[in-house]
C-alpha cells in the first residue's frame, strides 16, 4: 500500500515522501529587484526540514514587465541567481527536492497595457485593453522562460514548474474562453498549447534531459474534459510532472461524485491523475493527514500539496510522521493574510517560521 511516506522517483531524482509544499507567494518579502530575502530563506529552509518531499518555490517571474506584484521574486537576471542558490541549497541540505515555479502574469501583470483597446487577447496587460502579442513578442517570452529556467538550473534547482494555471499568461493561451487568436497560437488545442510546448522544448534543449519539466495547469480549461485533454497533450510533448489546480474561470466547475470526499479542484486533479501516465500533484482542500493519506493510498494522486497548513506549521510533514499535534490554518473568514503579508497571519508563531 502506498502511503504518504513512501519514496518516489521523478526523472531519476529520489523524493523522500509524497508531501509537496506548493508555490505560495510571500507578499511583502522581496523588493522591486526580485531578490531573495532572509525571510524567504528561513521560510523555505524550515519547510524543507519540516518534512516536505518536494518544495516548489513561489511564482518567480521571468520578466520584469510580467510581474503580478512589484515585490515578486524574479529570475530575469543573473543577479538573482545567488539568492535562488541559497534556497535550493537549503532544500537539498534538508533532503527536499527543490523546484521553482516560473511565471508570467500576462494581462494580470501590474504593468498595464496602453495598446489598442479593441485588439484581441492575449497580451501582457489588462484583459480588455490589450492587442495580441505579435510573433516576435511570443519568441521573446519563450526566451525569457528558457533563460529563467537555465538560471534556476545554475542555482541548483532540480527543475522548474511553468505556471500554466490561475488565468496567468500560459493559462490565457490555453483557454478557448480567453484566447481569440486566429494564427497558429489560437483555435485548436494544438495551437493554444503551442507556446507551452515551444517553451518546454526550449528549456529541455538548454537544461538537459535530466532537468525536471513540470507545469501547473487548470483542471477546468475550460471544463474537465478540456483539462484532461490539455494534460494528455502536455504529457505527449515532453512534460515530466503535472500540478493540477484551477484555470482562470472558476465558474466552470466539474461535478463531483457524491462518493468523492473532496472539492472540484481535487476531483479534477484526481481525474487527470487517472488519465495520464506521468506523476500528478493534487492540491486544495486536503488539509489533514488523513485526507492526504486517503488520496495517495487510493491512487487518486502521486503527490499531495499541503498549502496553508504548511504556512501555519512549518513542521507539518515531520509532525505527521511522528504523530505530533499540528498547528492548523484557521481559514480566516475575512480572507487569508498571506495574500497581503505573511507577517500578519494570526497563526504566525516560531513554529511557522
Amino acid at each position: 500500500m502506498i502511503g504518504l511516506f513512501t519514496e518516489a522517483q521523478i526523472k531519476g531524482n529520489l523524493v523522500k515522501n509524497r508531501i509537496v509544499l506548493p508555490p505560495m507567494v510571500c507578499f511583502g518579502w522581496a523588493g522591486e529587484d526580485g531578490l531573495v530575502s532572509e525571510k524567504h530563506r528561513r521560510h523555505y529552509a524550515a519547510r524543507a526540514a519540516g518534512g516536505a518531499g518536494i518544495v516548489v518555490v513561489e511564482a518567480t517571474c521571468v520578466s520584469q514587465d510580467g510581474r503580478l506584484s512589484m515585490d515578486q521574486l524574479g529570475l530575469w537576471n543573473d543577479a538573482q541567481i545567488p539568492g535562488m542558490k541559497d534556497l535550493a541549497d537549503d532544500c537539498l541540505e534538508a533532503g527536499a527536492l527543490p523546484l521553482v515555479q516560473i511565471h508570467h502574469a500576462g494581462w494580470k501583470t501590474v504593468f498595464k497595457s496602453t495598446a489598442d483597446p479593441k485588439g484581441p487577447s492575449v497580451r501582457p496587460g489588462k484583459k480588455d485593453t490589450g492587442s495580441a502579442l505579435n510573433l516576435g513578442e511570443i519568441a521573446g517570452i519563450t526566451e525569457a522562460f528558457t533563460t529563467a529556467a537555465l538560471r534556476a538550473k545554475n542555482a541548483g534547482f532540480a527543475g522548474v514548474e511553468l505556471h500554466g494555471a490561475h488565468g496567468y499568461l500560459l493559462s490565457q493561451f490555453a483557454s478557448p474562453l480567453d484566447n481569440h487568436r486566429t494564427d497558429t497560437y489560437g483555435g485548436t488545442l494544438e495551437n493554444r498549447l503551442r507556446l507551452h510546448v515551444e517553451i518546454g522544448r526550449s528549456i529541455r534543449a538548454a537544461c538537459g534531459a535530466d532537468f525536471i519539466l513540470s507545469i501547473r495547469i487548470g483542471c477546468n480549461e475550460p471544463d474537465l474534459d478540456g483539462g484532461i485533454a490539455v494534460a494528455k497533450y502536455l504529457e505527449a510533448n515532453g512534460f515530466d510532472l503535472l500540478h493540477v489546480s484551477a484555470s482562470g474561470h472558476e465558474e466552470s466547475q466539474p461535478d463531483v461524485p457524491e462518493a468523492f470526499p473532496f472539492n472540484w479542484i481535487v476531483w479534477g486533479g484526481a481525474s487527470i491523475h487517472r488519465a495520464v501516465g506521468i506523476p500528478v500533484i493534487v492540491v486544495n482542500d486536503i488539509r489533514t493527514p488523513e485526507r492526504a493519506q486517503w488520496l495517495v493510498e487510493n491512487e487518486w494522486a502521486d503527490f499531495v500539496a499541503i498549502g496553508k497548513d504548511f504556512l501555519t506549521d512549518a513542521r507539518w510533514g515531520e509532525k505527521v510522521r511522528l504523530g505530533e499535534p499540528l498547528i492548523s490554518c484557521l481559514h480566516c473568514k475575512k480572507g487569508c493574510s498571506w495574500f497581503s503579508s505573511g507577517d500578519r497571519c494570526p497563526r504566525r508563531t516560531p513554529a511557522s517560521e
